[in-house]
């Protein structure tokens, strides 16, 4: 596997496109969010979710030779163990991050959700990326590194201060927080196999196809006691989740390998926290939107433009 890419993107490009990202992140929480209580089941709308992805992908794969070719070399590789397994399964991470979606976002409020989701990207990425496991490039610690990431989980604390007393339970806030963790290790697999297979397309779906498989597995366990939805809801915006989760992994898989984690983390993090912001402000759910949250929102940012800053790595 190549140890990096033969030609990086400028470093604001790669920003500017996980910014972007990370704003389809804030709309997919709050589609997926309103998808799960429309249904009154969190499960199926993250099955819904992700496997309207995994069928936009489906018809991909077949228009594109590339992304067959490149599915090839990691069946191939799988089959002679020198592509690990585990590489592969970016999508369980991801399938947990569109269940708490579906379970919490329209309950706790877009902007909550996201200020706990970055304290889990920030610290996994902090991690990852000093294992070299993004980038494949160790990126020591620096104080930018390790005073951004301690600033986001003080941003989660003064974002959660007020909520920790309204009517949803703690697990609610917790659960994006464990996604967030698990969505940084899924950008760092899926560039993995992305740089294997050559093609970004490749890592997206079988992302999107493992992803799917465990969230059947586990709603089909979850409603055999609980039920399934009797109806699905008329508005077409509502499955409009899937389609933005395609584009934002197969982005995220291509820019890990030119950012490393921490900073793809980051990057998204500024799009996400904004537009999520925006949209409980301006089209609140059943949590409003609380002064903490704004202001564990503006210092999470602070903390990524401290991350970003260039210094010489000092081994801790």
């Amino acid at each position: 596997m190549d140890s990096s890419p033969s030609r990086r993107l400028p470093v604001w490009l790669s920003l500017v496109l996980a910014a972007v990202c990370g704003a389809g992140i804030a709309a997919q929480t709050r589609i997926n969010g309103a998808l799960g209580l429309a249904l009154g089941d969190g499960f199926t709308a993250g099955v819904i979710s992700f496997g309207s992805g995994l069928l936009i992908l489906l018809v991909v794969m077949a228009i594109v030779p590339k992304g067959r070719r490149g599915l090839g070399v990691v069946v191939a590789g799988l089959r002679d163990r020198s592509v690990p397994v585990w590489s592969v399964l970016g999508g369980v991470a991801g399938a947990f991050f569109v269940l708490s979606q579906g379970v919490t976002g329209a309950v706790i409020g877009v902007a909550l959700f996201s200020v706990a989701l970055v304290a889990g990207q920030t610290i996994s990425g902090l991690v990852l990326d000093r294992r070299g496991f993004g980038s494949q490039a160790h990126v020591g610690f620096t104080w930018p590194r390790l005073t951004g990431a301690a600033l986001t989980v003080v941003a989660v604390a003064i974002s959660m201060s007020t909520q920790l007393r309204s009517d949803f339970p703690v697990w609610m806030l917790l659960m994006p927080l464990i996604a967030g963790f698990g969505s940084g290790w899924q950008s760092a697999v899926n560039g993995r196999v992305r740089a294997r297979a050559g093609s970004a397309l490749t890592a997206t779906f079988l992302n999107f196809l493992i992803g799917t498989t465990a969230l059947v597995l586990v709603a089909v366990v979850r409603n055999a006691f609980a039920g399934w939805p009797t109806s699905l809801p008329a508005e077409p915006l509502l499955y409009l989740g899937g389609a933005i989760g395609c584009v934002f992994i197969g982005v995220n898989a291509f820019l890990v390998s030119h950012t490393g984690v921490l900073v793809l983390g980051l990057g998204t993090v500024t799009g996400q926290l904004l537009t999520s912001v925006a949209i409980d402000a301006f089209a609140p759910g059943d949590n409003p939107l609380a002064a903490t949250t704004v202001v564990g929102a503006l210092l999470a940012l602070v903390a990524v433009a401290i991350a970003t800053l260039r210094v010489r790595p000092k081994r801790l």
